[in-house]
């Protein structure tokens, strides 16, 4: 079976098409600029060189259309018609606990989702119209929502409740969810896999570190607690979200610089984090060059970032009383050396210790710890789409 999945922004998406007998790759591509002038689509089939082309798109629909021609095209194109395809996945931002894993889409689901707006209204709009844009483009074929809420389902009461009235979460849902639950899924599986153990059998760290960044722990396959709260702004430093903060700052940070209403909040998820602290970027990239040329606040925004993670993972061994694995996945914990080597310093007390030959290897999957580790240390590059396509294809095989 051909799965399509599908990763729809509010001005943007991302698309792959994967052979699921095999799980090969065939294309993948990204619409940018929907709805707006200079609409473009860049698609790529594998093995071949990237094609981009400008074209108008008024919405979703158009721009889904438009992927279907590039996925069929006779010269890039990687199915001759769309009959070739079983299923389409879709990925899905908050399905709130209405959802604990991937489902069919129905009727009774996009209402269900539909309630969940209010929950991601940046995000759950656009996913709901990449859904009814292929429904219509592609009524016959059956599809599925991911959603990045899901696999945080497992975490207990004393871990989602917040210590504020409780007719707050009966009444709005107001609890913590946890996001980028398809990527800790994912990974937490193929670290079981290279480590050869049964993921029951296992206590994983996952830490998926980028410009948006959280760390969950899993116990025996199970998430149990996660960073990421209500929304993606609580837990770690990230990119350009603050993180855990005193909630009382933001009202006297409103007071103080006589700040309209919202203004706070887009302060906190958009020019705050380590773009806030160094005033020189949210990548991570650039602040290690500034920080090479002797930037303090650079230095420090990734000192602040690093100070995070090890404070979760701490706090996660405790939770799970010991642990077998961390793995490192996402931009910087794929690719940043220097910070892995930071986030594991001292850490050897806790039975962790990185291997700093072993830790030079950026986006491969491997084991960066020192053979007399008691904790393994794992780089595992994250493929959400993979898992996507895994659980559309095993649900729709099963129809």
């Amino acid at each position: 079976m051909k799965v399509l999945v599908i990763n729809c922004g509010s001005s943007s998406l991302k698309y792959q098409v994967l052979d699921m007998t095999n799980e090969v790759l065939m294309c993948k591509g990204l619409v940018e600029r929907i709805g707006m002038d200079g609409s473009v689509i860049t698609h790529e089939k594998i093995g071949e060189e990237k094609v981009k082309n400008e074209t108008p798109m008024n919405d979703h629909k158009d721009a889904i259309s438009i992927v279907l021609n590039a996925i069929q095209d006779p010269e890039t194109g990687v199915v001759k018609d769309m009959s070739e395809i079983g299923a389409v996945g879709h990925r899905v931002v908050h399905a709130g606990e209405k959802f604990a894993s991937s489902v069919l889409i129905t009727d009774e689901v996009i209402k269900a989702l539909e309630e969940c707006v209010d929950l991601a209204p940046l995000h759950n709009p656009p996913n709901l119209l990449g859904i009814a844009a292929c429904q219509e483009l592609m009524p016959n074929t059956p599809m599925v929502g991911v959603f990045d809420t899901a696999f945080h389902q497992t975490m207990p009461p004393e871990s989602y409740i917040y210590a504020i009235p409780y007719e707050y979460y009966e009444k709005h849902g107001i609890r913590r969810y946890g996001f980028h639950g398809t990527s800790h899924k994912y990974v937490a599986e193929r670290a079981s896999d290279i480590l050869n153990v049964n993921l029951d059998d296992l206590k994983i760290i996952t830490c998926h570190l980028g410009n948006g960044a959280s760390v969950s722990a899993i116990k025996r396959g199970k998430c149990i607690d996660t960073s990421m709260g209500f929304t993606p702004l609580e837990g770690l430093v990230m990119g350009t979200r603050s993180g855990d903060i005193d909630p009382a700052i933001v009202t006297f940070i409103r007071e103080k610089e006589h700040l309209d209403q919202g203004v706070a909040n887009d302060i906190l998820n958009k020019k705050s984090g380590v773009l806030g602290i160094s005033g020189v970027s949210s990548d991570f990239r650039d602040l290690e060059k500034a920080a090479e040329d002797g930037n303090e606040r650079a230095l420090l925004a990734l000192k602040v970032f690093a100070h995070k993670v090890r404070f979760y993972i701490g706090a996660y061994i405790a939770e799970m009383n010991g642990v077998d694995a961390i793995v490192f996945t996402a931009g910087v914990g794929e690719n940043d050396i220097g910070m892995r080597d930071i986030i594991c310093n001292d850490l050897g007390n806790l039975g962790i210790k990185l291997d700093l030959v072993k830790n030079r290897v950026r986006g491969k999957e491997t084991i960066i710890s020192r053979d007399d580790s008691k904790v393994k240390i794992l780089l595992v590059p994250t493929n959400e789409e993979l898992m996507i396509a895994r659980d559309t294809y095993n649900i729709v095989n099963q129809l």
